[in-house]
C-alpha cells in the first residue's frame, strides 16, 4: 500500500514546474510504482495558454478547482471546463487549456508517466520507460 499527500511532494522530484512557465504538476502516482497509470494533480496558471499533444499517452483529467476554457484544435471546438468537469483526450487530440483563473485539476495518465516529462514543441510527452532493476 502507499499513502502520499501531495504536501509530501511539494519541492521534491515529483514537483515539476514546466519550463514554459505556464503549470506545474505534483506527480503523485507514478510508472515506478508499476500500477500501469500515473496519478497528478496539475494546476494551470490564469491568464496562461499551454497547447498539448499526448500522441503517446491517454489522459483523463477532472478539474477541482478554477475555470478554464478547452479548445479542441482538430475540430476548432471549444468547451467550458468548470469544477466537476471532466475531459477525456481518448483519441490523442491536439488541445489548448486557456485558464481564466487558476486551474487545478486531477490527471490520470496510461501509459505512465516516469515524472520526468515536460512538452517539447509540438506539446507532446515524449514516451519515456523507466530503467529495468537488476
Amino acid at each position: 500500500m502507499i499513502v502520499r499527500s501531495l504536501k509530501d511532494i511539494e519541492n521534491t522530484d515529483r514537483h515539476v514546474k514546466a519550463a514554459s512557465g505556464t503549470w506545474e504538476s505534483k506527480r503523485i502516482v507514478l510508472a515506478k510504482e508499476k500500477v500501469g497509470f500515473s496519478l497528478h494533480e496539475t494546476v494551470l496558471y490564469a491568464g496562461t495558454e499551454t497547447s498539448m499533444w499526448y500522441a503517446n499517452h491517454i489522459e483523463a483529467v477532472l478539474c477541482t478547482g478554477g475555470e478554464a476554457e478547452l479548445t479542441n484544435e482538430e475540430t476548432g471546438e471549444t468547451h467550458w471546463i468548470e469544477p466537476g468537469t471532466m475531459y477525456l483526450l481518448d483519441g490523442h487530440e491536439r488541445h489548448t487549456l486557456r485558464p481564466k483563473t487558476d486551474f487545478r485539476c486531477v490527471c490520470v495518465f496510461n501509459p505512465p508517466v516516469t515524472g520526468r516529462e515536460d512538452h517539447d514543441e509540438n506539446g507532446v510527452y515524449p514516451l519515456l520507460t523507466e530503467p529495468e532493476e537488476g
